[in-house]
């Protein structure tokens, strides 16, 4: 017997025993939550503040002093290791008026000075130099840099502006924990600068597209002449795992073909991961690009409703050998060519999600991290079952 109630802004059913099934679970989230003002603002609200955010790795700021910061969802967090060696974060916020203290990415400052009234705060945060101060009548011990909470994820930095009581990042990744230790994270530097692109496309067609494993024989005829038939996709509580072997059949690309003929033997992996790649794509909008030879992290931030920000690195262990150089400058021919074809399909989907005519999309049995990913907003914003957006102003009353 099923049982028709309701459950706030949609229909639930009750199976037999009284198991509660979703009814959207095989559909894709409504094309206006893709645009839609007041969703995205609910978005930054309720996903973007509890969530972590990746900001450089331990490495990038190695010495007293060194800092980075990260801008997003109107806020501005700096980065900077102590000179007890401790890395910590802040609000680049002056106490004083608000001013914003720190305008670049990166740099090295034992002292943080704001250049509007020139308060200055040590590498701990503590207000240390107040101009003019016995004009003033407040306590400066309480009026240090708002701290930002950090964790270290094998050598990985993320904030998080506000706990929601949910899982760290460490947890977040705990049953691949195994499989992350084998990369050496913490061996890690960068190989290069941060790569900032600008994307006229909300920030969830980015990681629908990244979690989709349909496309990738149909979009990518590279990625489909290295791995055949093995890509795989996996959903997690926290984090999707992708994966597809390498093949040893030489592709008839000449770039992949001598990746696949140059990559070395890395020592520090076992034998089932010489030739793998492997995705993960942390919620929310966080991903790991995992080779045998190089890691890539990629994040991408919500500007607007039709707007996105990526950045992305990449990491790698040092290492001199001629074949390793080759099999890394390989892997980025391929990639950006792989980069190129994402961008196209993502534009195609900003662009239909436009239309009148789309409401909800049918998802397959297989797309199993779309389908994860779907259900979780749709409980953290109900809304997100109604196939058409309701009035203006009802962001106000959710």
């Amino acid at each position: 017997m099923r049982k028709i109630y309701r459950l706030g802004w949609g229909a639930g059913i009750v199976e037999e025993g009284g198991q509660l099934a979703d009814p959207d679970a095989a559909w894709s989230l409504p094309a206006w939550t893709y645009r839609d003002p007041e969703f995205f603002e609910l978005e930054l609200r309720r996903i973007f503040r509890p969530s972590w955010q990746i900001v450089a790795h331990e490495s990038d700021i190695p010495a007293p002093g060194d800092f980075r910061t990260l801008d997003y969802i109107g806020e501005s967090v700096i980065l900077i290791r102590g000179g007890d060696g401790v890395i910590r974060a802040f609000a680049n916020v002056c106490r004083h008026r608000g001013a914003r203290i720190v305008d670049a990415a990166a740099g090295c400052a034992r002292k943080l000075t704001c250049p509007y009234h020139g308060w200055t705060y040590d590498d701990r945060g503590r207000l240390t130099g107040v101009p003019l101060k016995a004009g003033y009548d407040f306590d400066p011990a309480r009026h240090g840099l708002h701290a930002v909470e950090v964790e270290d994820f094998h050598g990985f930095l993320f904030v998080r502006l506000e706990d929601d009581g949910g899982p760290g990042v460490a947890e977040m990744m705990a049953p691949h924990g195994q499989e992350i230790a084998a990369y050496r994270f913490a061996d890690l530097r960068a190989m290069g600068r941060m790569t900032l692109r600008p994307r006229a496309v909300n920030w969830k067609i980015i990681g629908d597209n990244y979690s989709d494993g349909l496309h990738v024989a149909v979009a990518h005829p590279g990625l489909r002449r290295l791995m055949g038939e093995g890509y795989r996709v996996e959903a997690g509580p926290h984090a999707d795992r992708m994966c597809g072997p390498i093949l040893r059949q030489p592709s008839s690309n000449p770039s992949e073909r001598a990746y696949q003929h140059f990559l070395p033997r890395i020592p520090h992996l076992g034998d089932e991961r010489q030739r793998l790649w492997t995705y993960f794509r942390l919620w929310p909008n966080i991903a790991f690009d995992i080779y045998p030879d190089q890691v890539d992290f990629m994040q991408w931030l919500p500007l607007s409703p039709t707007r996105s920000l990526i950045r992305e690195v990449p990491y790698a262990i040092p290492d001199e050998r001629r074949e390793m150089k080759a099999a890394r400058y390989l892997n980025w021919r391929i990639n950006r060519r792989v980069n190129a074809e994402d961008s196209a399909l993502l534009d195609r989907v900003q662009a239909g999600l436009s239309s009148d005519s789309f409401t909800v999309g049918p998802l397959s049995a297989q797309e199993v991290a779309l389908r994860h990913f779907c259900a979780r907003m749709r409980r953290i914003i109900p809304q997100a079952r109604l196939h058409r957006a309701p009035a203006p102003g009802w962001s106000r009353a959710a």
